[in-house]
C-alpha cells in the first residue's frame, strides 16, 4: 500500500483527477458563459505548492487533459450534442490554462521558499492571469469571440489577485503550523539530549575521581608491596603485589568505559548557550520530575545576567543536581528559586527551597564523599553523583559552593559562586572532562 502511495504517475493521476473535479465548482464572472472560473485552479496550485518533487509542466499537462475530457462530457450533455470535434474545440483552451500556468511556476519552483508570502503571492497572480489570458487568447481563436471590455479584465486581475493570494495564504498557515510542530519535536529532543549528556557529565566525572583514586591505591599498593619485601615478608609482598596488579586492571576497564562515554561528545563543537535557556531546561526538567513524585511544587526562576557559555553541560549538571535535592526535599507542597546573576567579575547561581532544611550538624558533612540522606525501601544508599561530587565539578570551574539556612523561611540555600571568565569561551577552567584520554 506505502509504495502504492509512492507512485509519482498515480500522484500526478490523482491531483489531475482532483483539479478536474474542483473545476466543476465554478462561476461565469462574463456574460457570454464562454470563460469560467472554478476551484480546479486552486486545487492544482495547492498540490503545486506542497508536491514540489512531481514534475510540473507534466503535471500542467496531465491535469488540462483530465479537465478538457471533463469539460468536453459536460458541454456535451448541456448541448444534447454529441460531437467529439465540436466538443473540444469549446474547451480545449480550458487545458491550455494549466500547461500555460505550471510552466510559469516551473519557473519559479526551486525558488518558492525564498520568496515572502505576500511576493509569492503577487508572482503567482502575474502567472496566473498570464494563463487566462493565453486560454482567453485561444478561445478567440478557435470560437472566434470578441476581446473584453477594459472592466472585464479588471475583473480578472481582480480574481487572480484574490485566488492567489488566498492560496497562498492557506499555504503559508499550513507551512507554519508543519514548521511549529518541527520546532517542537526538534525541542523535545534537543531537551533529552541535554538532559543526557548532563547526567553522563556527572557520571564521567564521577568516573574519573575514581580512576584518579585507583591510580593512587595501586601506587599504594605497589609501594606496600616493596616495602614487605625488603622486611622479608615474602608473602604478604606478593599478596600487595597481587592487589596492585588486580587493581590495575580494573582502572584499564574503566578507561575503556570512559574512552566509551566519551565517544558520545564532541569536544571540538562548541555551542554558546544562555543562561536564561541554561535554567529553562532546569526548571521544565525538574517540574516535570515533581509531577512525576506526585508533588505540587512552583519552581520559579529570575535571571539577572545576560551571558552566553559554551560550558552549560556541566552548569547542567550542577542546577540539576540541587535542584532535583530540592524537590526531594519538599514533601508535597512548596516553592523553589532559581536565580543567576551577574556581580562583578562573577556569575552567583542560588537554590533555595521552602523544604525543611538541613541541619547545622549536616550541613558539615554534606559536601563530604559518600554522604547522603537518600536510601531506598531496601536501604540501599542513592547512587546519584552527590553534592561532594558537585562541588568538585564547581572546583573545576575555580568557583564555590556554599549551603545557607534562612532561618524566616525555614530554607536551605545553596549559592554557587563561578568566575565569569571560567564561563566564557577558552577560559581557564579545569572543565574538559572531555578532551581526558587516560
Amino acid at each position: 500500500m506505502n509504495n502504492v502511495f509512492k507512485n509519482e504517475r498515480l500522484q500526478m493521476i490523482a491531483i489531475a483527477l482532483a483539479t478536474a473535479i474542483g473545476a466543476e465548482f465554478k462561476v461565469n464572472p462574463f456574460s457570454d458563459n464562454l470563460f469560467r472560473i472554478g476551484l480546479g485552479v486552486s486545487i492544482f496550485l495547492f498540490f503545486l505548492l506542497f508536491m514540489r518533487h512531481l514534475p510540473y509542466i507534466t503535471m500542467g499537462i496531465m491535469a488540462g487533459m483530465f479537465s478538457v475530457v471533463f469539460q468536453a462530457g459536460e458541454w456535451m450533455i448541456e448541448t444534447n450534442t454529441f460531437s467529439i470535434l465540436e466538443s473540444l474545440q469549446n474547451n480545449l483552451a480550458a487545458g491550455l490554462y494549466y500547461v500555460v500556468f505550471a510552466f510559469g511556476m516551473s519557473r519559479f519552483k526551486k525558488r518558492i521558499n525564498e520568496f515572502h508570502p505576500l511576493l509569492l503571492g503577487a508572482v503567482v497572480a502575474v502567472i496566473d492571469f498570464s494563463s487566462n489570458v493565453t486560454e482567453l487568447l485561444m478561445r478567440g481563436v478557435l470560437l472566434d469571440t470578441e476581446t473584453f471590455y477594459l472592466k472585464e479584465w479588471f475583473q480578472l486581475i481582480a480574481i487572480s489577485v484574490v485566488r492567489s493570494y488566498f492560496v497562498i495564504g492557506l499555504y503559508s498557515s499550513i507551512s507554519i503550523s508543519q514548521m511549529r510542530f518541527l520546532h517542537a519535536e526538534q525541542q523535545k529532543r534537543m531537551e533529552q539530549m541535554i538532559n543526557i549528556g548532563a547526567g553522563l557529565y556527572g557520571e564521567t566525572f564521577y568516573l574519573k575521581k575514581s580512576m584518579d583514586t585507583i591510580e593512587s591505591i595501586t601506587v599504594n599498593s605497589f609501594n606496600l608491596s616493596r616495602k614487605l619485601k625488603e622486611e622479608k615478608l615474602n608473602s604478604y609482598s606478593g599478596q600487595a603485589l597481587g592487589v596492585a596488579q588486580q587493581i590495575h586492571e580494573v582502572k584499564k576497564d574503566s578507561q575503556r568505559i570512559l574512552a566509551g562515554l566519551l565517544k558520545l561528545y564532541d569536544s571540538e563543537i562548541v555551542v554558546d548557550m544562555s543562561l536564561s535557556e541554561i535554567l529553562d531546561f532546569v526548571v521544565k526538567g525538574n517540574q516535570k520530575y515533581s509531577e512525576m513524585l506526585k508533588k505540587k511544587i512552583r519552581i520559579d526562576k529570575e535571571v539577572e545576567a545576560n551571558f552566553f557559555t559554551p560550558h552549560y553541560i556541566p552548569l547542567m549538571t550542577v542546577l540539576n543536581n540541587l535542584v532535583s535535592n530540592a524537590v526531594e526535599a519538599i514533601e508535597k507542597n512548596g516553592t523553589i528559586q532559581v536565580q543567576a546573576v551577574e556581580k562583578e567579575k562573577e556569575i552567583i547561581f542560588v537554590v533555595s527551597d521552602s523544604g525543611g532544611g538541613i541541619s547545622e550538624q549536616d550541613k558539615s558533612l554534606i559536601f563530604e564523599p559518600g554522604y547522603t540522606t537518600k536510601f531506598n525501601v531496601e536501604g540501599i544508599a542513592a547512587t546519584g553523583i552527590g553534592l561532594s561530587h558537585v562541588r568538585d565539578i564547581v572546583h573545576s570551574f575555580g568557583g564555590e559552593i556554599t549551603v545557607e539556612k534562612l532561618e524566616e523561611a525555614n530554607a536551605t540555600c545553596f549559592v554557587v559562586h563561578l568566575p565569569k571568565t571560567a564561563l566564557q569561551k577558552g577560559g581557564e577552567a579545569d572543565v574538559a572532562i572531555f578532551r581526558y584520554r587516560g
